[in-house]
């Protein structure tokens, strides 16, 4: 079994915001997999299963907001189970280029909250993640919170699509090759050829 967490926080007014790339790659993933999400009320969660290649995929978007994202995460895998080990994070990453990659089996949670709620609810780091590049750049002169919830620009939607869905990718990747192999292959390259645009 394995659990593949997308973070962002609910709301149409949150939707296309950086804060939402984890929201985005997992939707790309339920969509490959033609998986449903379900309302769980105890797990304060959308919820969808799938089985590919005889492994269950557990697929959860908390909707908590970000910053309590632990509080569904948490009882979810407690649930069911799951250690931090059957883990797979997908979040943004403001400080990584837009249309980039980082995959990591491990690490602090680098100032996102929402890694930061997993991790104080799972006490550990020890699990995988897929951060998304969000792009913030050193001449942004808007405040932290104020970019990661601003509405996507025609331009940044389309990068911030295509990199979910290449994420996507990556995750299946990963279930079929390992953490390892998937940061090799996707962690160097870029995701997009639209960053021209932006």
């Amino acid at each position: 079994m394995k659990v593949l967490v997308g973070l962002g926080n609910p709301g149409e007014q949150y939707a296309e915001t950086p804060h939402n790339l984890g929201f985005k790659a997992i939707d790309a993933v339920a969509s490959a997999l033609g998986a449903e999400w379900k309302t769980e009320k105890r797990f304060k969660a959308l919820v969808a299963k799938a089985t590919r290649k005889g492994e269950a995929l557990w697929l959860v978007k908390p909707q908590t907001y970000m910053n309590l994202s632990g509080e569904s995460v948490g009882p979810f895998l407690r649930y069911y189970g799951a250690t931090a080990g059957d883990l797979l994070v997908l979040s943004d990453d403001c400080d990584l280029p837009a249309g980039r990659l980082r995959i990591r089996p491990s690490g602090s949670a680098g100032g996102h909250n929402g890694l930061k709620s997993l991790i104080a609810h799972l006490g550990t780091e020890a699990f995988a993640r897929i951060r998304l590049g969000a792009g913030r750049s050193p001449e942004e002169r808007r405040g932290l919170i104020d970019f990661v919830l601003h509405r996507f620009t025609e331009a940044e939607a389309e990068v911030a699509a295509e990199t979910a869905s290449v994420a996507a990718e990556a995750v299946f990747y990963w279930l079929d090759h390992g953490l390892q192999a998937a940061q090799n292959q996707f962690n160097a390259v870029r995701t997009t050829n639209n960053q021209e645009k932006l």
